[in-house]
């Protein structure tokens, strides 16, 4: 005889997940806690930044390399944090594959580039597109970042977001990997996403 007779009813109860603010991932890093741990913090949960593929590898790389001639080396930072809008701080940290920052790097020694200090923001996406193209980008939108780039590595293609206004960006437009765009601060600096890729 079965113990329940007809259809059961469930309801979908997610998890309790614990929100992390800045100041607590301050105190647990200075604990060791997080000793060898590769996290950002991305409205209040921590994001494991380990683990990348080749592919992604080679992309930031390669983007890296082409960065560093159109605006300087001193200019361009791999995987640094940021600060965003006042009200996101608290619990975000992000830590974008690369920036390209107003000033040279080694006049941020005791604090994080802000909004203002950032010309460029580029993330390289394979296995986190959703993320950048939702969850990150309504982040830099609501930080006023003029030009922030997401370069999908499985289709080959950049993803380009600019004017931000009321928190969203108004101006997508994708990118196939042949296709030329420039960087806003940079006009005279063409860029190919094909030059982040290994040739096919």
């Amino acid at each position: 005889m079965p113990l329940i007779d007809g259809p059961v009813e469930t309801i979908a109860i997610a998890p309790a997940r614990k929100r992390w603010t800045r100041a607590q991932c301050e105190a647990l890093d200075a604990s060791g806690l997080l000793a060898g741990e590769h996290l950002e913090l991305i409205d209040g949960e921590l994001i494991n930044k380990l683990g990348k593929n080749r592919p992604h590898v080679i992309a930031v790389a390669l983007l890296f390399s082409w960065l560093r001639e159109a605006f300087g080396a001193g200019f361009v930072h791999q995987e640094a944090p940021i600060d965003v809008a006042g009200d996101d701080n608290t619990a975000n940290e992000p830590e974008p594959d690369l920036i390209v920052l107003t000033r040279p790097m080694t006049e941020f020694l005791t604090k994080n580039p802000g909004p203002s200090d950032v010309r460029l923001v580029i993330e390289v996406s394979d296995s986190t597109l959703y993320l950048d193209l939702k969850t990150k980008a309504a982040l830099y939108a609501r930080a006023g970042i003029a030009d922030f780039w997401v370069l999908d590595v499985n289709a080959r293609r950049l993803i380009v977001h600019r004017n931000p206004t009321d928190g969203e960006y108004t101006a997508i437009h994708v990118y196939r990997e042949q296709e030329p765009v420039s960087p806003l601060a940079a006009p005279q600096a063409e860029f190919r996403a094909q030059y982040a890729f290994p040739p096919k």
